[in-house]
């Protein structure tokens, strides 16, 4: 075959780029230093060689002619649009100049790293924050409204996190000896192929359906995927919660649940005081022992005699006990005291017998009959597994419907499970983006951490995130208290087109600090308001890494683009500037620091470009609760406070929050604020998926333009009749905070009483100075959702669930 200077170079997809969270072998053709084409590698487990439409045009994103390519310095005024180049060094004496003043003034937690949703950056973006010295690294939306209150919620319910099993564990995959097919897959509240995966591919679905897979989905909408489900259930946004404890309800009314893992595996045993205002997880210290070790004593006011029961184990069945058991015992206190006690399991019944299916379809809009249809389908599908997406965190009460999900998977005993939820950890314990509290590779001193903002208003914020709090990050910008914010650093992030909710609070605050750092490809709205903007490299070119789940991938850089630097680098340049000796002196000295749980250097690991864990491996399913995998002291069981999967959370009871799930209603619906339905009497869902674009990202490319021009608004035939609207006209959409202006999209596969708009629009073709801001405040659609509307837990926004009005633009 003739040579034709072409290279085929195997990489991994993360962003920048395609935007999304990444994961996808590809094959890059390369000729004359540029790349030409890009295309899925067949022989990549992930993806199996399929590829999005976004990844198809990397050629046209990366070589575009609006693309960044060197530094910018802001010469005019901020929003005037008026920027000098200048070169890399200039930027990073301008940029350490200017952040060391501030940290000398006003101290380094003064200064905000605002990052975007799952990129390759939070790992080197904290790296930054700790070098600097500033404990204020955040994810800019309104209650950080995006996978962490899952992952919060699945931490501390099962000490991991845990994805649907559709057999990514395995080089052969579906023909692995060891995978069991799901029977059903429950996907609540999401449209995968219109989206990104989060530890699911979208091209799954079509997978395990070819194999037999049924399907139930839960959704407003009428998706792709429930089109082709065995059942569709379309609820009423925000009322999730009511919907999971209506399937507990049935589960455990219908005994469809696993009591053996229950009895086995929960802290369904353990005793909660019930005589108090709420109840309250007994701890061993608290009880009256009988002179062993582990052994203490309780009366049955049912038989009316003594037991000892066994707080190591709190195994009852050899005293004739099950953790179903009814009623109430009496305890004995060690400071003699008397109090009276139910067993978790008890308790966790009583909660959910007041789900019946009739009163949660008064909540949920979802017929009774169909609620138990749901569950029964769930609970006898064995195995059985459960995909969740975004909606479950853009409501305030994202922490007990998480809980009440999450509790779906553990009362049936599918958790780790061959086609259940599989416990889904970092390939080799390599972990790049550092979802804990100080999972990053620096470290602040406890006193400098204890300044993080929001961290002493909130118990998820402090435990399990290391994140400040954004809607209190943004108030005290304004009011200072108890410091100034000075300054920002905006890495992957356009909180003026996509995260930020209010935007026009987020344009003043970025206005008001003294000193602002956006790195990004291209301009956007957010960037044109920044005093530097430094130019970003896309996936392609950058050395990097990814773990999340599996495999462990590399990324590695196949060209050059301009003057365009990767995260990594830009950051590892002032990390250097701004700690004294700094640990790292370049990108492969940190991975293989990185990669020393695989036993492996990046540069090995690039010969190989991924790699799965070994059967044995702790990041590995299945059943490792058994084998004592899970925990550090090797012993069987969870990575949880007690051990278990908790039911009742200690974690949520030691931050003063309900232990158990319950139903919350939306702050703004038909229910909780009646007089504002009146005039606005159409529920407002946000984030309506396009396969095109990642969030604010990609408008400009033509490939992907030309599949979806402007912006809609999905609303039913009936509705669009009721207020006089044709399809394909632009449409007011309306509220008590704001107005945009987008085209309505007449379909039925919405509810008539729900309006369903799109999020992270903006115009790259339009001006892009101040006021226009690439026509961002014609369409954005946050600018009808408020801050400051967080959980109790600082977690969830109201984004799912606004109410509005839509009318015909007349003007």
């Amino acid at each position: 075959m003739k040579d034709d200077g072409v290279k085929i170079i195997k990489t991994t997809t993360w962003s920048p780029g395609p935007g999304c969270h990444g994961g996808c072998g590809i094959l890059v053709h390369v000729k004359d230093e540029k790349v030409i084409k890009v295309e899925g590698d067949p022989d990549h487990p992930w993806n199996q060689g399929r590829l999005c439409s976004r990844c198809l045009s990397m050629t046209q994103y990366m070589y575009h002619k609006d693309r960044l390519k060197k530094p910018l310095k802001r010469v005019g005024e901020r929003g005037e649009g008026k920027f000098e180049e200048i070169s890399w060094d200039e930027a990073f004496d301008l940029i350490e100049t200017k952040m060391k003043k501030i940290r000398d003034d006003h101290g380094a937690e003064s200064f905000i790293f605002h990052q975007g949703t799952g990129r390759d950056i939070g790992g080197w973006i904290s790296m930054l924050a700790y070098a600097y010295g500033s404990p204020n690294w955040m994810f800019g939306l309104s209650g950080i409204s995006c996978y962490t209150p899952r992952l919060m919620m699945m931490s501390i319910t099962q000490g991991d996190f845990a994805v649907v099993d559709a057999s990514q564990w395995h080089e052969k995959r579906y023909d692995d000896p060891e995978y069991v097919m799901p029977e059903t897959v429950t996907v609540w509240g999401q449209n995968l192929p219109a989206t990104c995966p989060d530890g699911f591919f979208g091209h799954w679905y079509v997978d395990l359906m070819k194999k037999g897979t049924q399907f139930l989905v839960i959704d407003p909408r009428c998706t792709w995927i429930a089109s082709r489900a065995k059942l569709w259930l379309q609820l009423r946004p925000g009322t999730d919660a009511a919907l999971a404890l209506g399937f507990i309800h049935v589960m455990v009314k219908e005994d469809l649940i696993n009591t053996e893992f229950i009895e086995k595996w929960t802290n369904s045993p353990f005793l909660v005081r019930t005589d108090g205002e709420c109840p309250v997880l007994l701890k061993e210290s608290d009880l009256k022992k009988d002179g062993s070790k582990t052994n203490f004593i309780a009366h049955d006011p049912v038989s009316d005699s003594t037991i000892v029961w066994d707080t190591e184990k709190q195994a009852y069945d050899r005293y004739g006990l099950k953790p179903s058991m009814e009623g109430e015992f009496n305890i004995s206190l060690t400071d003699g005291s008397k109090i009276k006690a139910k067993t978790v399991w008890t308790v966790y019944k009583e909660n959910v017998e007041q789900y019946t299916p009739e009163k949660v379809s008064k909540i949920t809009w979802v017929p009774a009959d169909k609620i138990q249809k749901a569950a029964r389908m769930y609970a006898k599908s064995k195995p059985s597994a459960l995909h969740w997406g975004l909606p479950i965190d853009t409501i305030p009460s994202t922490i007990p419907t998480s809980q009440a999900i999450n509790h779906l998977w553990c009362l049936t005993g599918n958790l780790d499970n061959p086609g259940g939820n599989a416990i889904a950890r970092y390939a080799y314990d390599v972990v790049t983006y550092p979802y804990h509290a100080g999972g990053s590779v620096l470290s602040l001193p406890p006193e400098v951490a204890a300044k993080r903002i929001g961290m002493n208003d909130y118990g998820p914020i402090k435990d399990f995130r290391a994140w400040a709090q954004p809607d209190k990050v943004l108030e005290q910008i304004f009011s200072g208290d108890p410091y100034e914010v000075k300054g920002m650093w905006i890495q992957t992030a356009n909180p003026i087109a996509c995260t930020g909710m209010e935007p026009k609070k987020w344009r003043d605050a970025i206005k008001k600090l003294d000193f602002t750092v956006c790195v990004d490809l291209f301009m956007t709205p957010t960037a044109m308001l920044c005093d530097v903007i430094l130019p970003a490299a896309t996936f392609l070119e950058k050395n990097s890494l990814r773990a999340w789940w599996v495999p462990l991938n590399a990324i590695k850089k196949v060209v050059e683009v301009g003057e365009c630097k990767s995260d990594i680098d830009i950051n590892i340049e002032l990390c250097k500037r701004f700690m004294k000796d700094f640990p790292y002196e370049n990108t492969e000295q940190l991975f293989d620091k990185l990669l020393k749980s695989a036993d492996i250097t990046y540069k090995d690991l690039c010969d190989k470009t991924w790699m799965i864990p070994p059967k044995g491996h702790p990041s590995r399913p299945y059943f490792r609760h058994e084998k004592g995998l899970l925990r550090e002291d090797k012993h069987p069981g969870f990575r949880t406070p007690s051990g278990k999967i908790e039911l009742f959370s200690s974690w949520l009871e030691k931050w003063k929050l309900d232990p158990m799930p319950y139903h919350e209603e939306p702050p703004y619906s038909p229910v909780s604020t009646p007089d504002l339905f009146k005039d606005y009497p159409l529920i407002l869902c946000t984030g309506r998926r396009m396969g095109p674009y990642f969030h604010s990202e990609h408008r400009q490319v033509p490939w992907l333009r030309e599949q979806q021009t402007d912006p809609v608004l999905e609303i039913h035939p009936d509705t669009a009749q009721k207020y006089g609207i044709s399809n394909g006209e632009k449409v007011c959409v309306e509220n008590w905070l704001g107005k945009i202006t987008v085209r309505a999209l007449l379909t039925q596969v919405i509810h008539p009483d729900i309006v369903m708009a799109e999020h992270g629009w903006w115009f790259p073709e339009k001006e892009g100075k101040e006021p226009s801001l690439f026509g961002v405040w014609e369409v954005n659609v946050n600018q009808l959702i408020p801050m400051s509307h967080e959980g109790k837990g600082g977690l969830g926004s109201p984004i799912k669930s606004m109410l509005c009005k839509v009318y015909p633009n007349v003007a």
